[in-house]
């Protein structure tokens, strides 16, 4: 037998006017008779974490029958296509979500299983996408990212005993350290693919910014002989700070972009709810089809929403109408805005099964856990919350099944399981009795 490929080294790059851009993977980068999944070129599993609030209704949302080809339901009708990855998980709950301000507890407690502390200072516990981030998102120029389609609350939230650092965001970097979700589609872009409106634009103060680091690491060393102790300490946080956005900077001064139908950046949030969200996604996928992120997570809308979805036949606000008072009507209108959500994430969810990674789809190389910390939502209860895993995630997550736990069982196992099929190591999160090896 004769092989014939020639094998290019991965570190190979493009060198033309002043710049120096990484190649994506190539087939030519792998060594001949080489399967890829034994190589450094694996793709690298994405982790995604979309929440909505105000739970679902529960028999337009559980399936009728558990294991697998289970019959889909109307809310989970839109994810239908992508069945093969898709498990539904059911009997879940979440003490943490059971403290009395609900609305002021629910999103930032979903990903931690950890009941905060009473205190108006953030007191919580770390959640799983920042696990994922400090595991999986350190190769990228953004470990993580957080979205939302509105501003924290929305509609309220903010409690007197718990203040408002969980209302807003589902993701805390360390227990004290609630991260703001990014609503604004304009900043969101930029933050991406850099300042300006144009690819030109963009590439011009990139180069600025990068000098004035520069400047600024060569000034503070020549400075740090001149101080004292503890001014050359706080010098030295000050640096670990500059060398953090140097990296940020060198892995986007790396990428290549060229295969991207990059748009000019967006001008600010949409007036219509439909395209804000859609766009949001978009520049989601954009950043997982970039290599910028790998961990992301999502708040389809704030929490005591008022938004209404008119696009959709329904003229209610969204919160008000959660309190249906078990009104057939008002359920099934919440329903619909419930399934329109599903549509929405099932519009992402396509653009990653056709999006080319390696040897398959970005699909078939992340796990996304799509759900709610709270499950009816008329009574603001925690049990049993509509919980939903899709994506292959290289191979670690089986698809085409509805698991039934016993009533209560924690939420936080579910968590541990996605973290540890990440490949992070840990003990546990939150209350977490175990793994569910089913998945």
């Amino acid at each position: 037998m004769f092989v014939t490929r020639k094998h290019l080294p991965r570190r190979t790059f493009l060198r033309g006017v002043g710049a120096t851009v990484a190649l994506p993977l190539l087939e030519a980068m792998i060594p001949a008779g080489t399967a890829l999944a034994q190589t450094a070129a694996s793709p690298g599993l994405r982790m995604g974490f979309v929440y909505f609030p105000h739970g679902a209704v529960a028999d337009q949302w559980r399936p009728a029958t558990d294991g697998p080809n289970f019959e889909i339901t109307p809310i989970l009708k839109p994810l239908e296509p992508f069945r093969n990855t898709l498990t539904v998980v059911s009997g879940l709950a979440n003490r943490a979500a059971m403290l009395p301000p609900v609305h002021a507890v629910q999103p930032g407690t979903w990903l931690s299983c950890v009941e905060p502390a009473a205190s108006q200072d953030p007191h919580g516990g770390v959640t799983i996408d920042q696990m994922a981030a400090s595991h999986i998102g350190q190769d990228t120029p953004f470990p993580s990212i957080e979205v939302a389609t509105e501003a924290r609350g929305g509609g309220g939230g903010c409690d007197r005993n718990y203040g408002c650092s969980y209302a807003g965001t589902i993701s805390f970097r360390t227990p004290s350290t609630p991260l703001p979700m990014e609503a604004n589609p304009r900043n969101l872009f930029q933050r991406l693919f850099g300042q300006g409106d144009t690819t030109e634009e963009r590439a011009r103060i990139a180069r600025q910014y990068s000098s004035i680091l520069d400047v600024v690491a060569e000034e503070s060393a020549t400075l740090g002989s001149r101080l004292g102790a503890a001014d050359r300490a706080m010098l030295s946080d000050y640096l670990e700070t500059v060398r953090e956005i140097e990296r940020r900077v060198q892995k986007m001064e790396a990428r290549d972009l060229s295969g991207l139908d990059l748009p000019e950046a967006p001008a600010g949030p949409p007036a219509a709810f439909d395209e804000h969200i859609n766009l949001m996604f978009d520049l989601v996928a954009l950043a997982y089809q970039a290599n910028l992120t790998r961990v992301f997570s999502m708040m389809m809308a704030a929490e005591a929403s008022n938004q209404t979805y008119n696009h959709v036949g329904v003229s209610d606000a969204f919160h008000p109408l959660s309190h249906h008072k078990n009104d057939r009507t008002l359920m099934d209108r919440l329903a619909r805005i419930q399934t329109y959500h599903s549509e929405v994430f099932a519009k992402f969810l396509a653009k990653l099964a056709a999006m080319p990674d390696g040897d398959g789809s970005m699909l078939d190389h992340a796990i996304i856990l799509y759900g709610s910390n709270m499950s009816n939502s008329n009574a603001h209860d925690e049990f049993p919350l509509p919980t939903a895993v899709v994506g292959g995630g290289n191979g670690a997550i089986k698809g085409n099944q509805h698991l039934v736990y016993p009533d209560h069982t924690p939420l936080a196992n579910l968590m541990l399981t996605l973290v540890r099929r990440a490949g992070v190591p840990v003990a546990s999160v939150g209350d977490s009795t175990g793994e569910i090896s089913e998945l």
